[in-house]
């Protein structure tokens, strides 16, 4: 599987550096035992979203001709075995099994997804340093060190701001950053909210605090590739125009790209998706596989588990693949 077959986009690791492991569970194994079980896709549902459901799982996607997951493998699972049994750790070989990776979007490897009850709730991709492991595994485990007040006001500002308190949810953003004011959650939070309340250069400068080697943290990236996406879609026009010109033509499949573009900068992520994979369902070539490009970056900007994407992701998953 290269990354231009691949249909999904990447994913990378949120993770805070303020966390440390709990104490360890009696009957735990010591550090350096992990047991590492290889998933195939008929066991995936009992060894992964079954077992999620007791404990972390994390799948370890590889190939045997992947340089990188040779590099990635003895750090995981030093790491892993450190967590004492707060995790459990399995592998999957791409080349036998890669429906379960087209699946969950996965755009290269190595890859790192971590599910829990039954769901995926992050990931990484790359051989990356151990200390970005462990601190990934910390966040997972949800043990924090001495600092839940933390965990506690940023699940407080996101129901605040699914609830559609925006003012309340800004407000918790803002005093845990007055805390920890390199917080990669709370300044990607506060940023969101700051973008979509108008004040695009707010939410810039409140993102260009967050160091080079990490704007690629998912939450970060997210919010920029949402104010990219805004940008280039402001100086397209108006929707009603593109549909006018579908209605004319349904082949015109600059209209429909540009619509799309508008669509989900309106907010309408269904809507762009559908037009994008129409696009792709008519002639996968144009504009140089253009419009499954631009569904990757509507990915990265919804995030790995809003709905519009999973349901995209399935969708373009049975156009590729059926």
């Amino acid at each position: 599987m290269s990354d231009n077959d691949n249909p999904f986009g990447g994913m990378g690791s949120q993770y805070s550096t303020s966390m440390s492991f709990g104490a360890a569970e009696p009957a735990a194994p010591a550090a350096g035992e992990v047991e590492i079980k290889d998933v195939t896709t008929a066991s995936f549902a009992a060894d992964v979203i079954q077992e999620s459901r007791k404990l972390p799982v994390l799948v370890d996607f590889w190939a045997p001709w992947c340089g990188p997951c040779k590099q990635l493998q003895p750090a995981l699972e030093r790491v892993v075995a450190a967590a004492r049994g707060a995790v459990k750790l399995v592998k999957m070989n791409i080349d036998e099994h890669p429906s379960i990776a087209g699946q969950l979007g996965i755009q290269s490897i190595p890859a790192v997804i971590a599910f829990r009850d039954g769901q995926p709730v992050d990931g990484f991709m790359g051989a990356v340093p151990e200390s970005q492991i462990r601190d990934f595994i910390q966040k997972l485990v949800g043990k924090n060190g001495g600092q839940p007040e933390i965990a506690e006001a940023l699940a407080a500002a996101g129901e605040a701001r699914d609830a559609g308190d925006l003012q309340t949810a800004a407000g918790i953003f803002d005093a845990i950053l007055q805390q920890q004011p390199e917080n990669l959650d709370a300044i990607a939070g506060l940023a969101d909210i700051l973008f979509e309340a108008g004040d695009a250069t707010g939410a810039e400068e409140l993102l260009s605090r967050v160091p080079d080697d990490k704007r690629d943290v998912p939450a970060i990236a997210a919010v920029r590739s949402k104010i990219e996406l805004a940008s280039e879609a402001a100086g397209l026009g108006d929707a009603a125009d593109f549909e006018s010109r579908l209605a004319q033509n349904p082949n015109d499949h600059q209209a429909r790209f540009d619509l799309a573009m508008v669509q989900n900068a309106q907010g309408k992520r269904q809507e762009a998706a559908d037009n994008l994979l129409a696009i792709v369902k008519a002639d996968r070539t144009w504009n140089e596989d253009g419009a499954r490009a631009q569904l990757l970056k509507f990915f990265d900007a919804w995030g790995m588990t809003d709905d519009a994407t999973l349901s995209a992701r399935r969708k373009l998953s049975s156009l590729l693949f059926s």
